[in-house]
């Protein structure tokens, strides 16, 4: 508690010593008067909260109870090869399918697609089993394929269209028919596509990288 202030010309204190009117620091007859408290009667007081309860420590300095700053959690591994070549051979079947039910539908191929096709299978197989060798030749490979798939299944939408028969028996009873049809009607172009097939894999598996 602060020392009370004194108002401005108190009367003095009369010779004989004596409080006056409850003067506590009125001095006794002969005795010097006590000094003044000085300071605060708590002494000294550390500095308000300022709701951080980090608030003060230095730069470097680890966390409270000593466990030190907290770790980021790892980014999950991604070089698992026959993952990669697993995820590859199926986005190649899939985009194979999809590659085909277009060329069938619309009666030709086309490159725009078929590079969709490689790309696909590449990003996928990379984004999984990571850049190694391994997985981006697998998927390289398996863009060919389904490219290849994808005109197989497109030659069989259109042999089951003229022959008014289901697309299903066409596949199972008349397979070699359709790989027939598709060495007679093979060209420059139908290579080119499989060649963009790989091509486009392998920058979908560097993009994924």
């Amino acid at each position: 508690m602060s020392q009370p202030v004194q108002p401005p010309n108190q009367p003095q204190q009369p010779f004989g010593g004596q409080p006056v009117d409850g003067n506590p620091y009125a001095g006794q007859p002969g005795q010097p008067a006590p000094a003044a408290p000085t300071g605060t009667p708590y002494g000294q007081q550390p500095p308000a909260p300022t709701g951080n309860p980090f608030a003060g420590q230095q730069p470097g300095q680890g966390a409270p109870f000593g466990g030190g700053a907290p770790f980021a959690p790892a980014p999950p591994a991604r070089n698992n090869v026959l993952l990669g070549v697993l995820v590859a051979l199926g986005a190649a079947v899939v985009a194979g399918i999809l590659y085909g039910v277009i060329a069938g539908s619309i009666e030709r191929e086309v490159g725009y697609a078929a590079v969709g096709v490689g790309f696909l299978v590449g990003f996928a197989s990379s984004k999984i089993g990571g850049s190694n060798p391994a997985v981006i030749g697998a998927a390289a490979v398996f863009s060919i394929g389904a490219v290849y798939l994808g005109q197989l299944v497109g030659i069989s939408m259109v042999l089951a269209d003229l022959a008014q028969i289901p697309f299903s028996e066409v596949i199972g009873d008349h397979f070699g028919t359709v790989t027939e049809a598709w060495s007679q009607e093979a060209d420059f172009m139908t290579y080119l596509f499989l060649a963009l097939g790989a091509i486009a894999a392998v920058g979908g598996a560097k993009k994924a990288g």
